[in-house]
Order: C-alpha cells, then structure tokens, then sequence
C-alpha cells in the first residue's frame, strides 16, 4: 500500500494591518478569499487634465498593492474612469463635469474623456504605478449594469421616483452614514441643500432624467437619462470584483459622501457587506488650502518634468509622509526629495555593483515591518537610509534591503535611471571640467579634504556633484 500523503498547506502569510475608516481602528488585514485580494479605487473623472494631487491616491493604491503582494498576496485591482454622470456640485445639481468640458473644448464627450484618461493614466506609469495590473473600466461601458443595478434597489423597495429621476430613499436603508459613523445627520450640510422633490437631503440620484445641455443619453425604465455618479463605482465593483470586496481606496473627500452612498446602494442590492477594508488618504495642499482646479492652485507633472525633476521625485516626496497625513507642497521641499532619490540611486548603485548576491538582515525586517504596520513609509525610508549609511551591514545585506524596498516602494532601486553623466568637452566650461579633474585626482591620492574643498566650490558654482565608479559627476542644478 501507498503511503499516506496528507496535503501540504500553505504557509501563513505575515501580518498587515491598515487603519479601517469604517471601524476608526488598525486592524489585521483578513481577505474574503485566503491568499487573494480584491481591491478598487476611486479615479477621477476626465474632463481635463489631473493635478499632481490627483496621483496622491493612485500611488497610496499602488503602494497598499505592492505591500500585499511583498507579503505572498495575489492582489485584483480595478480603478474607475467617470466620463459620465459626475456633476459639478459633486452632488446631485448642475452640469455634466465631462460636458461641460467638452463645451469648452469644442469637441464631444467621448474625445475628451479618451484623451484626458490617457493621460492620466501615462502620469500613473511616471510615478512607477503598475497601470499593466490595473483594470480601468469606464463608466459609460457599464451603463446596463448601472441600469440592471439601479432596477434591482427599486425591486427591493429602496427607490422612489422623481420628476428628476430614480432616487435611493437612504432612510430606509438603517446603515446609512457607516462611515464617519454620521448615521442620518446631513453630510457636508450645503452641499444638498436644493432638496426639490427629494425626500431627505441624503437621498441621492440612481438615474437623472436628461436634461437639454446632456451630450451623452441613454434610454431606461425611468425614461431617457443618465446614471448618477454614486451608481458607476457600485455598479463596475460588483461586475469585475465580486458583491463582496476586501479593499476600497480613494481620496479623504469622498468617505463622507460618496463612499456612503456606494455602501448604501451595494449593500441593499446585495444584502451582504460591500466592502471590508475602507483607507483613505489625506489631501495634498499648496499654502495651507487642498489642491484643487477651482482654487486655481494646481499643478501638473508635466511642470515637475519641465523644471527638470524626475517624476519619481513626486513619488518619494509623497512616500516622506504617510499616505493619511494632510501633505503640503512646494518647490523646495520637492527639491530636496529629487534630490534625496539621486543620492538613493547613486548609493543602490554601488551597492549592486559591490554586492555578489542577497542577504537577508535586521535592517530587512524592520523595513518590512513599517510597511506591513499601516504603511509607515517615513519609517521605512528612515531604516532604509540608515542601513546605506552605516557600516555595519555587508553589501549583501544592502543588496537584499534594496530588493524588498525596491518592491514596496517603486522608485526603481534596483534598476536606476540614467539620472545624472560625466559632463563631455562641450557640456561644461574649461573651469568647471578643470575643477572635477582635479577633485577626481585628490580622490585617487586620497587627499579628501581636498576632494572635498573642490565639491564645495563646485556647488556654489552651481553644480550638484555625485560620485560614481568613472569618478566625479556633475548635474547642473535648477535654478
């Protein structure tokens, strides 16, 4: 007789814990599927360009994602593209915010949210997102599903109807205001004041009847319209993830309100809980207000690139604070993170060339316990550097240290950019070729005090100066 063999199971995977608005409290992360996460993002709505500030949750997205995924997770993402049904008071009043920009840009609905999507999208691949792994359905290929979603509440009785439209009825939903813990109390009091037949100002739009200035229509039970915009994230979640989800991220402005009503909806429709996992990240603000296009105080990544920063830069600069603490921007401080992540690169690569292989270390661990502890990237930068500016760890060990940080952080550690080169006869003047000469020769008889005397006076002249194996590198700074 065969021996018995009983069937291996696979090994625990370690602990991640994240902070949970739905509960207020950090909490282990326990997926619905063992060894599989489900996760969906808020994307934006593309009626024009994305600001800097826009890319805030798409990289906290796809850093929860590479952390999950350092740890043995299989992770599933979807992040939504609204090109339909976003209003411009962000509630249930006014103007298509993709027709309107549509009318401003004289041409249709369909072209503008193609082209902006595309961009955005593109920015996400500069700031080191994994848009390969990401689906990213659009609202107005799912319309059906809307419709069949919207059919469904009204079946079960959590509807009424409007001269406006088809209207989810959120006191008869008892959960309502899970997030924030708010219950029934109005949320953003202002933001729902033109109640018109509405029955509670919570209540929100499932279906908008068409309006005269909608460019995009489609016909339904409730007559010719448009969905809501609640109705889209709900909708694509439920077909492409599952009822149940372990993972929902987006932006703090959207727990309140729009992340209530997905719940709202999804959980009446479904019966069963929507989403396990609620994270948030805080906003980036520009001289104490958020970075908004109504304020007029954005900023594009092409104006990064432009002034000469490496996109990563913005990366590394929202990696120095946690992903749920308000961030502020400015020039300088993006400077300094531009030039944080050349010197990261430069030390990497000396490691790589130095090391034969990868070691395991203490450094290691304590990295990876910040990033598995609610995604502590200041404290793993922290222990990053520290490592690569001690001597106490083989290259070895850096080289091992560099590899998990390369794959929770996606800065391109272990494959740096070419960032900086040896200026040739015409790229600098004779003097400052001269003075990099001579610091490279006060290096090779080790005479570093006098290396160090030539970097000085190379910096003041405007140069940044970085070593590597050919010997001094210049980079002319910004001004």
């Amino acid at each position: 007789m065969w021996p018995f063999s009983r069937k291996k199971e696979a090994p625990a995977l370690p602990s991640v814990f994240f902070t949970n608005t739905l509960s207020g409290r950090k909490e282990r992360f326990i997926p619905h599927k063992a060894g599989t996460v489900s996760m969906y993002t808020c994307g934006p709505t593309v009626y024009s360009r994305q600001h800097i500030g826009n890319l805030r949750p798409g990289i906290v997205a796809d850093t929860i994602a590479r952390t999950l995924e350092g740890a043995g997770y299989r992770v599933r993402r979807v992040m939504n593209i609204t090109d339909v049904g976003h209003l411009t008071d962000d509630g249930d009043q006014g103007e298509d915010k993709v027709a309107k920009g549509a009318r401003l840009e004289k041409t249709t609905p369909e072209a503008i949210a193609k082209r902006y999507a595309l961009q955005f999208i593109a920015d996400l691949d500069e700031v080191g997102v994994r848009t390969e792994d990401i689906r990213f359905p659009r609202a107005t290929e799912y319309v059906k599903e809307q419709i069949a979603l919207a059919k469904t509440l009204e079946e079960k009785g959590f509807t009424y109807a409007t001269r406006d439209g088809l209207y989810f009825d959120t006191q008869k939903f008892s959960n309502y205001g899970a997030l924030g813990n708010v219950g029934h109390a109005e949320l953003l009091p202002g933001k729902r004041v033109a109640m018109g037949e509405k029955k509670s100002a919570n209540d929100f739009a499932l279906w908008r009847a068409a309006k005269p200035n909608d460019l995009q229509q489609w016909d339904s039970p409730w007559g010719t319209g448009n969905p809501g915009w609640h109705l889209e994230c709900s909708t694509m979640a439920r077909v492409l993830l599952g009822e149940q989800i372990d993972i929902h991220t987006g932006g703090e402005d959207l727990a309140m309100i729009h992340h209530n009503d997905e719940i709202a909806q999804s959980e009446a429709a479904s019966g069963r809980q929507f989403v396990r996992y609620w994270l948030h990240n805080a906003f980036l603000t520009m001289g104490g207000e958020k970075v908004s296009k109504s304020l007029g105080n954005v900023v594009y990544l092409s104006d990064l690139t432009e002034k000469g920063f490496h996109p990563l830069a913005l990366r590394y600069f929202f990696l120095q604070a946690h992903y749920r603490t308000p961030l502020s921007f400015g020039w300088d401080a993006l400077a300094a993170a531009d030039e944080a992540l050349r010197r990261l690169w430069t030390r990497a690569l000396e490691v790589i060339a130095e090391a034969k292989a990868s070691e395991g270390s203490e450094a290691r661990d304590r990295f990876l316990a910040h990033m598995r502890d609610d995604l502590a990237t200041p404290q793993a930068l922290s222990v990053l550097w520290e490592a690569l500016r001690s001597d106490e760890n083989t290259p070895e060990e850096l080289r091992g240290l560099l590899e998990v940080a390369d794959v929770h952080l996606g800065l391109s550690l272990l494959s740096p950019p070419k960032i900086v080169r040896k200026f040739a006869a015409e790229d600098a003047p004779v003097d400052i070729r001269a003075l990099a000469e001579a610091r490279d020769a006060a290096r090779a008889k080790k005479d570093f005090a006098e290396a160090d005397r030539l970097r000085e006076e190379l910096e003041t002249r405007g140069y940044r100066v970085e070593d590597s194996a050919e010997g001094t590198v210049l980079a002319k700074r910004r001004g």
